[in-house]
């Protein structure tokens, strides 16, 4: 009788195709929520900085408003008040007049 339980095959799972399709879709997935999005984001940022010109009211990431007094390659000229400070361009969060977008 123990040597019958030993002679029985075992029970065949799926088919070992069947995992590879499993992580192709993991992948897809991580791609459209994770990946995707955030190139779309940083796509428009970096559109949004290229167009950055004097006389534009901006936010800085600080929250500070400011008036951009002349704009570089790399960073910006900031009027805030009476001063004329020098920031880099990533520092600007938005535009002042832009409508705000809701965060999730």
């Amino acid at each position: 009788m123990i040597f019958a339980l030993f002679q029985q095959t075992p029970a065949s799972g799926p088919p070992g195709w069947t995992q590879f399709i499993f992580i192709g879709g993991m992948g897809l997935m991580f791609y459209f929520l994770l990946i995707r999005p955030q190139s779309k984001a940083r796509k428009e940022t970096e559109a949004r900085l290229a167009k950055l010109k004097a006389g534009d009211e901006v936010v800085l990431s600080s929250g500070l408003y400011a008036t951009i007094d002349r704009v570089e390659d790399k960073h910006i000229w900031v009027k805030i008040g009476s001063s004329v400070v020098k920031a880099k361009r990533t520092a600007v969060a938005a535009l002042a007049t832009e409508p705000e977008t809701p965060q999730n």
